[in-house]
């Protein structure tokens, strides 16, 4: 979406109806981590479709400067940024107060954290949430959180021998909201400091809706993937770092290096494109009626893959977009001790269950995954091969 070229919302003209036919009021939203790649596509959503008002909260605001920095002319009144950190800001209840739902997506999320933060990692996704779900439930204000599928953990298959027919069997590795239990490693196993701290605010959401009247909705994504994904290590986020599986398989290809298989990429996930996702979550700040309470699976089963298959996929696709053919070796395979650090241990599938989410939005994934790596790979490809250009240049200048 540009500036320039956004046409008014069609709310402003046209009555728009909910799931069971009522009129849509505009809302005043306050979001919260509104500047990253979740909350871009949000705000570019509401922006051009709705008459919502976003209060846009975040300490940067790079993926929503289109929207904000200045605001387009039709936008104004809109959106607005407010740069707050929500550790200790005390404009954050202020807004919560003027807002008639706050959706929470401020959040440590990237594995390579959990071990090597995972003080940071605790306090941020439980910690630092706590005021949040506090002034909601107090001012008697509807929030939408997110949390992650990675409050299932282990599934109950993985427990089983390697070779048992049972592992093959739906019920022990689909991953329902309602039934599935969350299994997690060993307290030394710090990789889990992540998930269990979102289990643990999910339970305090949970139990504040049971004995409070809190109205919730928890989103649990499925590996949300599109443009804006993360970072680009050394472009557009620390050289050191690393993000999650999409970008770090992208800054290989950009960089033409052998991409990295973590355990040999044997660990089984599902990929939904954010468009799709978003769409989603859209239904739920809409059909309060028939989110308020629900936990969501919000993920795509038909995108299933190994890592793996991935990585063979991405390669492929790459090669298309960018014209450069494949590395003769495009895949080596690391440890996740040598990748991660010592205390890493992982979930072997992730594949969610969509019935609660169809029966009470009716929404659907759309989008195959060649097609949303296609759309990814153009834009990362776009956006980042002449920065890595210059900088790896520049590298070699100076060695």
């Amino acid at each position: 979406m540009s500036s320039s070229s956004s046409p008014p919302p069609p709310a402003a003209s046209t009555a728009r109806l909910d799931l069971d036919g009522n009129p849509i009021a505009p809302l005043t939203i306050c979001m919260i981590g509104a500047g990253g790649f979740i909350g871009s596509h949000l705000c570019e959503k509401l922006m051009a479709e709705t008459a919502h008002v976003v209060y846009a909260v975040d300490v940067y605001c790079d993926k929503i400067r289109h929207l904000v920095d200045p605001a387009p002319p039709h936008l104004h009144g809109r959106i607005s940024f407010h740069r707050l950190n929500i550790k200790n800001d005390s404009r954050l209840e202020g807004l919560i107060k003027m807002a008639d739902l706050t959706i929470n997506l401020a959040a440590i999320c990237t594995p390579a954290d959990y071990n090597t933060r995972p003080l940071d990692t605790i306090y941020s996704n439980f910690i630092d949430a706590l005021p949040v779900v506090k002034y909601c439930s107090e001012n008697n204000k509807r929030l939408i959180h997110f949390s992650t599928c990675e409050v299932y953990g282990k599934t109950i298959g993985s427990f089983l021998p390697t070779d048992h027919p049972l592992r093959k069997e739906p019920e022990f590795y689909v991953l329902k909201e309602d039934e599935s239990p969350c299994i997690f490693g060993p307290i030394v196993k710090q990789r889990w400091s992540y998930a269990c701290a979102k289990q643990l605010i999910e339970r305090l959401i949970f139990a504040e809706g049971a004995e409070n009247g809190l109205e919730f909705t928890i989103v649990r994504p499925f590996n949300w993937i599109g443009p804006r994904m993360d970072f680009i290590p050394g472009v557009d986020g620390p050289s050191e770092g690393v993000p999650r599986v999409l970008a770090c398989f992208s800054n290989n290809l950009l960089r033409r290096e052998p991409l990295k298989l973590v355990d040999g990429g044997q660990s089984q996930r599902t990929f939904v494109y954010i468009k799709d996702a978003i769409e989603a979550v859209h239904l739920m700040i809409e059909n309060p009626a028939r989110a308020n309470g629900q936990i969501f699976n919000v993920g795509n089963p038909n995108n299933e893959v190994t890592v793996r298959q991935l990585a063979e996929m991405m390669t492929e696709v790459y090669a298309n977009v960018s014209g450069e053919p494949p590395l003769d070796e495009p895949m080596i395979d690391v440890s996740s001790k040598q990748f991660y650090g010592e205390g890493y241990d992982d979930s072997d599938k992730r594949i969610p269950d969509m019935t609660i989410i169809n029966k009470q939005l009716g929404w659907n994934p759309k989008t195959p995954l060649k097609d949303l790596l296609e759309t990814t790979l153009t834009y990362q490809h776009k956006t980042y091969k002449e920065a890595i250009k210059r900088q790896m240049s520049q590298a070699s200048a100076s060695s």
